[in-house]
């Protein structure tokens, strides 16, 4: 996969920008032609600049389609992008108490704020989301919205810097 340099990106028409950026983001149209009116970027720093600031003026129905376009934690492999199932590495294979209680506290997430649970997972294991999960689950609406896509947009990060064969980012989220 190959995502353009920024030079190139801005040379793209809005929806080809989008399109070229969906697997960072899984997806999220509306997020994504919102970003490409911030162009032009001069690096691809700024393009996660502009996403931030993006995200901070964007209207809630993007916001929550940036988070839906998002596999829950735990999800079927098989219906996940080729990026989330390397991100949601399956430590938990066969494991169906973790697999239940996951698919219940996605449940009790979605139901609780209109929206998917997005954490950027860094490698930990699903058993380790649990407690993340759980926390989250006492914050308030607003300020769990914006973690959520707080973190899609580190995940995104991380997506491109893997691309690009860079090394990881210290910007973990939790």
């Amino acid at each position: 996969m190959e995502i353009p340099a920024a030079d190139a990106l801005n040379a793209l028409s809005d929806d080809a920008f989008a399109g070229a950026l969906a697997p960072l983001f899984e997806g999220a149209p509306g997020f994504l032609r919102r970003l490409a009116m911030a162009r032009p970027f001069d690096s691809d720093d700024a393009i996660f600049v502009a996403a931030r600031e993006t995200a901070a003026a964007a209207p809630e129905a993007d916001l929550r389609e940036l988070l839906d376009a998002h596999p829950r934690i735990g999800a079927d492999p098989a219906a996940m992008s080729a990026l989330s199932r390397g991100e949601q590495d399956d430590d938990a294979a066969g494991d169906e108490a973790l697999a239940q209680e996951l698919a219940d506290l996605n449940a009790a997430y979605e139901r609780r704020f209109g929206f998917r649970y997005v954490v950027f997972v860094a490698g930990r294991p699903r058993a380790a989301i649990i407690p993340l999960m759980e926390v989250a689950l006492r914050n308030e609406r607003d300020a769990e919205l914006r973690r959520g896509v707080d973190d899609a947009i580190y995940i995104a990060a991380d997506r491109l810097r893997s691309i690009r064969g860079e090394p990881a980012g210290d910007e973990e989220a939790d």
